[in-house]
């Protein structure tokens, strides 16, 4: 069984917004893949399903970002589920608005929601897919909570496309198959 964590913010007024697009790749994984993400459990909104073969649980935590590692660690408790079968998508401020990358472990970088989870779950030894917000170009706080422009969009959704599949083939065969094909492109 997989547990994939999408990071972000609740609240209406946070949606569409870079930080969140954690979010946007778990509904975009939910309806390729038919997983109703509306149970409540361990603060997170989850699904279970079955993509490759595989079970696998959609997670969005519904605690805010800097405590997202809460939700993960009692829905790893819950589920009884490793950090080895953890897969965190999240928003990273270093890539190219567009652009993914996928690592088998590694540190926060600076991310609040993956110091959380690092913390909470005491290992770093978890796959992360990280998905392009760009660098911003004043503070960092306005930034990450802004939304995307109209151009960005398109590479956006391209980006999540990307991420889901990238997913899907870490599932399928491994971390090293979906860091070969998709951190190139």
């Amino acid at each position: 069984m997989k547990l994939i964590v999408g990071l972000g913010n609740p609240g209406k007024e946070y949606e569409m917004t870079r930080h969140n697009i954690g979010f946007m790749v778990i509904s975009y994984m939910a309806r390729l893949y038919t997983i109703k993400v509306s149970k409540l459990k361990g603060k997170a909104l989850i699904g279970e399903g079955m993509i490759a073969g595989e079970k696998v649980i959609l997670a969005m935590p519904q605690t805010f970002m800097n405590l997202s590692g809460e939700s993960v660690r009692e829905l790893c408790a819950y589920y009884k589920i490793e950090p080895a079968d953890v897969i965190v998508i999240y928003d990273d401020k270093d890539i190219d608005v567009g652009k993914i990358r996928v690592r088998p472990k590694g540190s926060a970088g600076g991310h609040n929601g993956m110091k959380s989870i690092i913390y909470q779950l005491g290992s770093d030894e978890f796959t992360r897919i990280r998905v392009g917000i760009g660098t911003p170009p004043q503070g960092l706080v306005d930034y990450v909570l802004g939304r995307f422009s109209k151009e960005e969009q398109v590479a956006v959704a391209e980006a999540g496309k990307n991420a889901a599949e990238a997913a899907e083939m870490i599932i399928k065969e491994d971390v090293s198959a979906a860091m070969s094909h998709f951190n190139g492109l």
